[in-house]
């Protein structure tokens, strides 16, 4: 165990720090996207350093990671940026994980060339911000740690702020300020969630005059465990808005409360065979541009399906494949997600806009609305008997992308022609973890663009960066 001093500090700074700065609209969702592409995988890092469970526990510790990016997005040829993440965790665990405690705080600094930002600060401090903090109860371990007695039943209870993914995240995978109960029974799941977006996350409509993002979303969720190699599961989830607007906007209201419910499956169809399924309705009711009192109707629907292999052979080579589809709304020409300049009132929205996340490529990365999506990947360990290299992964994903509908708009407004074909994009991707504190990546993706866009050029886009854990 580290100095005492060093862990109250330390803790004192995760729970107690929530400031954030006001949140800028003048980034493309392809920029958001590729963002957090690169914190998924440091997050992923810092999620298994957590100890497993003892009768009582305190560890902490922090990482810094340093990301490059080399990008062209359609406007600029070349934008480049140097983003540099501070972050430090804590994660206590009592009477043999029956309480838990875990917060980890975030200072980024971003550093753009001269003229490269979207928001004309080339330099720009964010933070520090609570990234995740929340206390977990676990009935089960509680039992076992106060009666000594186990149960085939289990609530777990968790209140604070984490990464929520509902389904397998087509719909809701964000960080909130949440409470979250969990109860499991031999053959079933279910979770009830009530949670509230963070102030500082990005708002999809980016013409709507506010500084911080207030939506409050309700779900429940029941999963199927009676079956061998199979989770299926179905949900539902409601979110309101209760955006704030800074300013009056002349002949337009804003608001878009949405209800989903969804259906889906993971687990394994054969030895090796993974796959996962989800398609999700969405209803609800929005403004159309220029209305000040009648509300849209939302009728949109999406759908996932992907499939993976995993040979057991060396090298552990591993294939997969998938195809994504979110509606989309003729009548939205400009803006897929936006009021001003989305959809034109005839009483019915079939654009889809959700709070999910998947992974639509490096350099395109474009938002689950209109969009046909197709990928296929690989990857393997090339160099698993050499010590040095173990652990170097080397890997690419092929993207096809397509419009629901022709007329309407996807997220990027460079796709000014009314085609359905979007056009294609290779990644290629290394992931190294050189030692057990410090990893190495490095991801290159070119966008070819179809007959969508008038610009022709193929978009590169270039992230190296490199993580080093204490």
């Amino acid at each position: 165990m580290k100095h005492a001093w060093v862990l109250c500090w330390a803790s004192t700074i995760a729970l107690v720090t929530t400031m954030a700065l006001g949140q800028s609209n003048s980034e493309p969702d392809a920029f958001i996207n590729q963002q957090r592409a690169a914190a998924d995988r440091v997050n992923e890092m810092l999620d298994a350093e957590m100890p497993l469970t003892q009768d009582h526990s305190v560890d902490f510790g922090g990482s810094y990671s340093f990301h490059l990016f080399i990008f062209d997005d359609g406007v600029n040829s070349s934008r480049t940026l140097r983003r540099n993440d501070l972050r430090l965790w804590t994660h206590m665990q009592f009477d043999k994980g029956a309480h838990q405690i875990y917060a980890r705080t975030r200072l980024t600094y971003m550093d753009f060339n001269t003229g490269d930002s979207y928001d004309g600060n080339d330099d720009d401090w964010e933070g520090p911000n609570l990234e995740r903090g929340y206390y977990v109860f676990d009935l089960q371990r509680a039992m076992k740690a106060y009666a000594n007695k186990d149960i085939d039943y289990n609530v777990r209870a968790k209140i604070g702020r984490d990464l929520v993914r509902v389904g397998t995240g087509l719909a809701l995978w964000e960080t909130l300020d949440h409470v979250e109960v969990q109860t499991t029974c031999p053959a079933v799941e279910l979770t009830g969630l009530a949670g509230k977006s963070v102030g500082s996350n990005f708002d999809f409509d980016e013409t709507r005059p506010t500084d911080r993002t207030h939506r409050s979303f309700f779900a429940g969720q029941l999963t199927y465990l009676g079956l061998e190699r199979h989770r299926p599961f179905a949900y539902v989830l409601w979110q309101q808005d209760h955006n704030r607007d800074t300013r009056y906007t002349q002949s337009q209201s804003f608001g878009y409360d949405s209800f989903y419910v969804g259906l889906g499956s993971t687990g394994e169809l054969v030895d090796n065979l993974r796959y996962s399924a989800e398609w999700v309705y969405e209803s609800g009711h929005t403004y159309s541009q220029q209305e000040l009192t009648d509300k849209s109707v939302i009728r949109a629907w999406a759908f996932d399906a992907q499939i993976e292999y995993l040979f057991d052979v060396p090298t552990h080579p591993r294939v997969s494949t998938e195809y994504l589809f979110a509606s989309g709304d003729s009548n939205r020409t400009l803006s897929p997600t936006d009021t001003v300049s989305g959809n034109i009132s005839d009483d019915t929205d079939r654009g889809f806009n959700g709070f999910g996340y998947r992974d639509t490529g490096l350099s395109f990365a474009p938002r689950m609305s209109n969009l046909h999506m197709w990928r296929t990947g690989a990857s393997f360990f090339p160099f698993e008997e050499k010590k040095t290299f173990e652990r170097l992964e080397l890997g690419t994903d092929w993207f096809l992308y397509w419009k629901h509908q022709r007329e309407g708009a996807v997220s990027d407004v460079t796709a000014d022609v009314q085609s359905s074909y979007l056009g294609w994009e290779m990644d290629y991707f290394c992931n190294w973890a050189i030692t057990n504190d410090l990893t190495w990546t490095v991801r290159l993706g070119a966008f070819f663009p179809g007959d969508a866009f008038s610009d022709q050029t193929t978009r590169t886009f270039l992230l190296t960066g490199m993580t080093w854990s204490f």
